[in-house]
């Protein structure tokens, strides 16, 4: 049965040439010259003359070789789900048949590539056949679709809020939503990295499943970044920094974490190192969530397309993603030939990943280093003109936040200068002390300095 020549006919015989734009039919979608014909002379026609059909005989006259089939009982859904689903097995047949045994003995000793060509290919053809039957949300008919959303949200379960680390920014914006992106940007090795990597402890000390997308460390520093940040949340033993030397400008004898360096060169202590173990071996019992991480050392991390990051969301289940850094994704292609346009399509479809997966999601991006004129030691936050790599993710972000640090002097700034819930302007001291798993908001090392929940 041919579904073209059906949807064409109904369309003509009911008036309704707003029928083919409702449901997306385009020329792509049928199989014969004389149905593509007869459906540009419709369009061209409803164009010209108020949104009205051509009568059959004014299309006979046009299209002789359309031969239409009148009387039909079928809804326009049906006839555009027939059709749509016959338009993509056609041109995955036809795909099949001309480019992919090219490919195919092209690829033998590289099939990653032949594989994302096919996956991107049949991503597009899904996308180009679905069938779109209504036009956003209407505010009478879509009640009932309001109120189970209205009671989705009640329960905590259409979508989440996760709570910052740092009190200010739970007090100036509420937490991070899912669906949205948050922009993390600073000078290179200025604490961007260790700041995320402790919003994302906190996700998961929330119950979040977080997956980190880290294409500049390799798996091993960011594990002993995670795994000394954790220590140093909950400290391993009363007084752990008293008596170490840190060689910083601050006096800090709060709980802190096993050091960075001799965990990342394996010479730990026997004392430290016995503890070490001991802490990873219950590092279950400290976390509600977890924490996945693909790092750029891992073999099978080649392609990093949008694409494969839902991969990665929907294998993982993950709520909350960090991207370091945004600018090392593979970019989308830029369609509209425009300077900064890749990263700017990478950067539209990032937004709108994160929405269709209801993900928090948090990329790192880097900002200029300045005319060198101000001295390392100086904290000052780096503005939005600063940013380097790429304008368009400031616009898609719900937040932007800004990082400082000095790990020198243990100190620190962070500051929020675009908030869609407001926020801008915003900001607070921080000590850091990253080599010991201390980041904290400086009025929360005054009050916690003391608490110690667990001793290893």
């Amino acid at each position: 049965m041919n579904y073209g020549v059906l949807m064409l006919s109904k369309v003509i015989e009911q008036n309704e040439p707003n029928a083919l734009l409702r449901f997306n039919i385009s020329a792509e979608d049928l199989p014969t010259e004389g149905e593509r014909k007869a459906l540009r002379y419709i369009t061209e026609y409803a164009e010209k003359h108020g949104g009205r059909a051509p009568t059959a005989e004014m299309v006979a006259n046009e299209v002789p070789d359309f031969q239409p089939d009148f009387n039909i009982e079928a809804s326009y859904d049906y006839l555009a789900e027939k059709l749509k689903n016959r338009a993509a097995m056609l041109e995955f047949a036809e795909l099949a048949e001309k480019e992919l045994p090219e490919r195919f003995n092209n690829s033998q000793d590289s099939p990653e590539e032949l594989f994302s060509w096919l996956t991107d290919e049949l991503e597009r053809i899904k996308i180009r056949t679905n069938v779109r039957d209504t036009i956003g949300i209407d505010i009478k008919r879509d009640i009932d679709k309001f109120k189970a959303e209205y009671e989705n949200r009640k329960a905590g379960e259409s979508f989440r809020i996760w709570r910052s680390k740092f009190d200010f920014i739970n007090r100036a914006m509420g937490g991070y939503v899912s669906s949205n992106v948050y922009v993390i940007y600073g000078k290179s090795g200025r604490g961007k990295s260790a700041i995320a990597l402790e919003e994302m402890i906190n996700c998961a000390m929330q119950g979040a499943n977080v997956l980190i997308w880290s294409m500049e460390m390799g798996w091993y520093e960011v594990l002993v970044r995670l795994y000394v940040s954790i220590s140093g949340e909950f400290g391993i033993d009363n007084n752990p920094l008293e008596d170490v030397d840190l060689d910083i400008g601050i006096e800090y004898t709060g709980p802190g974490g096993f050091n960075s360096r001799d965990v990342r060169q394996g010479k730990l202590s026997e004392e430290f190192e016995a503890g070490f173990m001991e802490f990873l071996d219950k590092i279950n019992e400290l976390i509600p969530g977890n924490i996945i991480v693909r790092a750029v050392d891992d073999e099978n991390f080649n392609s990093r397309k949008l694409r494969d990051l839902k991969s990665d969301i929907i294998e993982t289940k993950a709520d909350v993603v960090l991207i370091d850094p945004f600018y090392y994704l593979d970019y989308e292609k830029n369609t509209s030939k425009t300077a900064g346009g890749d990263a700017a399509e990478t950067s539209k479809k990032l937004r709108r990943l994160a929405g269709q997966t209801k993900t928090t999601v948090f990329a790192l991006t880097q900002a200029e280093e300045g005319d060198g004129k101000d001295a390392d030691s100086e904290l000052k936050l780096p503005q939005r003109k600063d940013v380097k790599k790429t304008k368009a993710l400031l616009e898609d972000a719900a937040l932007l936040i800004a990082v400082d640090t000095n790990a020198e002097e243990g100190r620190g700034l962070i500051g929020l200068n675009k908030g869609r819930d407001g926020g801008e302007g915003k900001s607070a001291e921080i000590i850091y002390l990253p080599q010991v798993g201390v980041i904290k908001q400086l009025v929360e090392v005054v009050e916690e300095s003391s608490d110690v929940p667990f001793n290893f």
